[in-house]
């Protein structure tokens, strides 16, 4: 009963402040993880992708043949 007092005492005195006093600043940095978690996801794919398909090796050797030529 006592916690339930003291939230609610809690939301009473926080819901005037302003967004930063809230404590919502942390929730930026929650967004700002999981937008790197699905990059990181999107690449692993990727890279996968790229790796099983052998294309990778395709790119490097068709760079490498035209620094060849280029260089003579």
């Amino acid at each position: 009963m006592l916690t339930t007092v003291t939230a609610i005492q809690a939301f009473i005195l926080t819901r005037h402040l302003p967004p930063s006093a809230r404590g919502e600043a942390g929730q930026a940095t929650a967004e700002y993880a999981l937008v790197l978690l699905g990059a990181a996801a999107i690449a692993l794919i990727l890279v996968a992708w790229a790796a099983r398909s052998g294309k990778v090796g395709d790119l490097f050797d068709a760079v490498f043949d035209q620094l060849m030529d280029r260089a003579g």
